[in-house]
């Protein structure tokens, strides 16, 4: 399977973040991609609160599902529309869930971001996701033209516990989504993505936002494709645009064949 990462620099219009995002999807359908994701905030960047007046009811024919629902129809492909807002029972906290189309414009799965991310950094960036948004419960792993594949948003990627039990659904791909600031970028963004890639033996494709987002938020960029051997296979830095690998089974299991870490897992002893 080919998989495309896109990457944008998404501001706060939806209308205008849409008007960007369908030429890069399809252009990846053009390369082939049967699976194209978006980045987390594709169809919005902007404030928190500002979420709320957009949040779509889940399966919905509302404007961004509708947009992406196209999409996927006109790419003949399955497109992960990498997180948006979707209605919680509170109105004021929808969740950021990231929803996953197949090639006939059918909402096939949906997954809500477990981990939200509320944070003080040093450069003066201050970003408390819990205020506008509901977190999440549930692991989310779907059959994405016969690869397994688990669903994941931005800040969750610092959680390994939940890609070890996407492994243990079945996962061979995970797709994160993400908005990762300039400074965590900087810092973890590579190590914690071929980190995950090496603890699970899963291909991970991670679609991001990269540049300037408003006047007080900027982000890192540098989507990427890694194998499980944790080898970066594709990487787009600093600009908006599209990147592809191939997803190689084989290659998965020989990995796993060859270093059965799953196989010699112990039971931890209770803290």
């Amino acid at each position: 399977m080919r998989v495309a990462a896109v990457q944008m620099s998404s501001q706060d219009s939806v209308k205008g973040n849409l008007a960007r995002a369908e030429p890069l999807v399809l252009e990846a359908a053009r390369s082939g991609s049967q699976l194209i994701c978006l980045p987390e905030g594709f169809a919005y960047l902007g404030k928190e609160t500002g979420r709320r007046a957009m949040a779509e009811e889940r399966g919905s024919s509302q404007v961004i599902q509708a947009a992406v629902s196209s999409w996927a129809k006109r790419a003949r492909a399955y497109v992960l529309a990498g997180g948006m807002p979707i209605s919680s029972s509170d109105p004021d906290k929808p969740y950021n869930s990231s929803l996953l189309f197949s090639p006939d414009g059918a909402l096939v799965a949906s997954y809500d971001k477990i981990h939200l991310f509320d944070v003080a950094l040093g450069d003066g960036t201050v970003l408390a996701e819990s205020v506008a948004s509901m977190a999440g419960s549930e692991v989310v792993v779907a059959t994405v033209a016969g690869v397994r594949t688990g669903l994941s948003i931005c800040y969750d990627i610092r959680f390994p516990a939940l890609f070890q039990l996407q492994r243990d659904a079945g996962a061979e791909l995970c797709a994160v989504t993400a908005a990762f600031t300039e400074t965590t970028g900087q810092a973890h963004w590579h190590v914690l993505l071929r980190a995950r890639a090496i603890e699970t033996q899963c291909y991970v494709v991670a679609a991001a936002q990269v540049g300037q987002h408003g006047p007080s938020r900027r982000t890192f960029g540098h989507s990427m494709v890694i194998d499980p051997w944790g080898r970066v296979l594709a990487e787009l830095p600093r600009e908006e645009g599209v990147i592809l690998a191939d997803v190689d089974l084989e290659l998965l299991r020989t990995v796993r064949r060859q270093m059965p870490v799953w196989e010699h897992r112990r039971p931890l002893p209770p803290e």
